[in-house]
């Protein structure tokens, strides 16, 4: 669900279809219609973008990627959520020196937050 309330189904077991992780079939069209719709207006209007999440199924769409490597190269701050295991385009981006990356855990869940938001501080004016 988008901050301005459009949804749509991303991925499904009964999905057919080209497009697919694990057992899940991906509505591609439906992540561009709605979740590449949104980043591009996030990018737009906002300095600080979240995108929840950078995986596998997100990685499908072209555009997704596009709009991400645009986020990245800018002075836009992102918070997002990425894929623990990696290779091609989530490698990539857990390889550049201009993020940082935390990891979650179940003893740190807790007081990870704070510390987010003391790193997006510093970066916002």
């Amino acid at each position: 669900m988008t901050l301005e309330g459009e949804t749509a189904v991303l991925a499904h077991v009964d999905f057919p279809g080209p497009f697919r992780v694990g057992k899940y079939g991906v509505d591609v069209a439906a992540l561009e219609r709605v979740g590449v719709k949104a980043l591009r207006k996030a990018i737009e209007e906002k300095r600080l973008v979240v995108v929840d999440e950078i995986g596998k199924m997100e990685c499908l769409s072209d555009k997704f990627k596009k709009l991400l490597k645009e986020i990245l190269d800018s002075e836009k701050v992102l918070v997002a959520t990425i894929a623990h295991k990696s290779n091609g385009f989530i490698a990539e981006i857990k390889k550049r020196g201009d993020i940082k990356l935390f990891e979650i855990t179940p003893s740190n869940r807790e007081s990870l937050l704070f510390e987010i938001l003391k790193n997006i501080k510093t970066l916002m004016p």
